[in-house]
């Protein structure tokens, strides 16, 4: 057993600060222990590593082996071990459970997590799950999944700590304390009316500094922000990010409290916005849904073709283009030489236009009403970039073919990278005018949509 502990503990060593840590180095030490009956030291190694960690490796295992370690921990750490697994390895590992077995799995994750996981099973898997959880559960996971992806609603969790004006400082400590288990975070509780509307938030910090017989409407902060249920969940994420704060109460049509997004939620938020963005930058067109490393071939196929095709029929201009000019070409063969630096000087400076741009409008930095502005100011900016880069090779131009080529070759250049860059920097713009920035629906029938049952 501590020859299984000592090599376990060699594959984590610095964890999680070392960059250089190998999971699939892990998962095969980890397999290994297993196989041979190590369950014990698995147990005990397993007490000594952060949940986060956990996940890490065990996403490198198969499906087996995966299970047979998620067995081997409590069904509370087991629940958050799989809160940190991607969701379509929650539901290959929920859909080999018992029904039973995955109804007490549910119960113990967070309920955003739980709807998450919910939502990625098969319409067979839900039907057969659904008459195993308690009715509590079984509405609140349809409540959490009747809200179109991409929204507040569809992000948020119902595990929100609430507390009557009238309680005092003592009694609101007293009461945050017997809910704790359930709530996912008690450090920010709203104060509701009867109707269940927000009237202020207070801090466990200001409840445990003020003295005892203080009133929680004395304490509270009544100016609240918050979002609604249909708002994006980028824009509540922003909101987070812009004041600081440790949950935003999340509001429905009538003005009263459904759920809250909370910071570590509005970072994974964030983090998946920034995908999304990056991946239009790079001509993907759709939602990859996963990661990288396990979308499916059709699914990157289906990202990647429509921008590719279409900028093969662009490219015929640029072909006909040349075509047109074929006896100056051949008149001057020297010319040939340039054109694929020319041809890549464009698309490169396209390229970095396009990254920017895309950035920006993804932090709010630029609206589409700035387009004008950037516009004015990119056609300088790539005039400045073409004339430097034209200086750059204009030696190459007269060395290669005399002064008429380098002429030609850097009046081209400093066209070229103007044009790539305007071209580049409007892509965004036209994009996010057509739409093509919202998530597109899903591949498959999915409990999100308005028309699932009980919504």
């Amino acid at each position: 057993m501590s020859d299984i502990l000592e090599n376990l503990d060699a594959e984590l060593v610095g964890r999680p600060d070392a960059p250089d840590f190998d999971a699939s180095a892990a998962a095969d030490v980890l397999h290994e222990a297993l196989e041979k009956g190590g369950d014990d030291a698995v147990r005990e190694w397993f007490a000594h590593v952060q949940e986060a960690d956990i996940a890490d490796i065990l996403a490198e295992l198969e499906l087996p082996s995966m299970a047979r370690a998620l067995a081997l921990l409590g069904l509370e750490e087991r629940a958050e071990v799989v809160g940190h697994l991607p969701v379509s390895t929650q539901a290959d590992y929920v859909a080999s459970l018992e029904r039973r077995e995955v109804a007490r799995l549910l119960r113990e994750m967070s309920a955003d997590e739980r709807a998450d996981l919910f939502n990625a099973l098969d319409t067979v898997e839900q039907d057969r799950l659904l008459p195993a959880l308690a009715h509590a559960e079984r509405e609140d996971i349809r409540r959490l999944s009747s809200y179109p992806e991409g929204t507040a609603g569809a992000v948020m969790t119902s595990e929100y700590a609430s507390l009557p004006e009238g309680l005092t400082a003592r009694q609101a400590v007293d009461e945050l304390r017997r809910v704790a288990p359930d709530k996912e975070t008690i450090y920010s509780a709203f104060i509701l009316d009867d109707q269940r509307r927000v009237i202020g938030v207070v801090s466990l910090r200001d409840l445990i500094v003020a003295p005892p017989t203080a009133r929680v409407a004395d304490l509270m902060e009544s100016d609240v922000i918050s979002a609604r249920v249909e708002d994006s969940q980028e824009s509540a994420a922003e909101k987070i990010a812009r004041y600081d704060l440790i949950a935003l109460p999340i509001l429905n049509g009538g003005d009263k409290l459904v759920g809250i997004l909370t910071a570590d939620d509005a970072m994974d938020v964030a983090e998946a916005e920034a995908t999304e963005d990056f991946h239009r930058a790079g001509g993907a067109i759709g939602n990859l849904g996963a990661s990288v490393r396990d979308a499916t071939i059709p699914r990157l196929y289906r990202m990647r073709v429509t921008w590719l095709v279409l900028l093969v029929f662009a490219n015929i201009f640029s072909g006909a283009g040349i075509a047109a000019y074929e006896d100056t070409i051949a008149a001057h063969l020297t010319l040939l030489f340039f054109l694929p630096l020319l041809i890549a000087s464009s698309g490169n400076a396209g390229a970095q236009a396009s990254t920017l741009m895309v950035r920006a409008m993804a932090t709010g930095d630029v609206q589409m009403r700035d387009w004008g502005r950037m516009l004015g100011r990119e056609f300088l900016v790539a005039a400045l970039l073409g004339l430097t880069m034209s200086a750059a090779i204009a030696g190459i131009g007269v060395w290669r073919g005399g002064v008429d080529v380098a002429q030609v070759v850097s009046v081209t250049m400093v066209v070229v990278v103007i044009v790539g860059s305007l071209i580049g920097m409007s892509l965004p713009f036209l994009l996010s005018r057509l739409k093509f920035d919202r998530p597109p629906p899903a591949d498959r029938w999915s409990p999100r949509s308005p028309t699932w049952p009980g919504c």
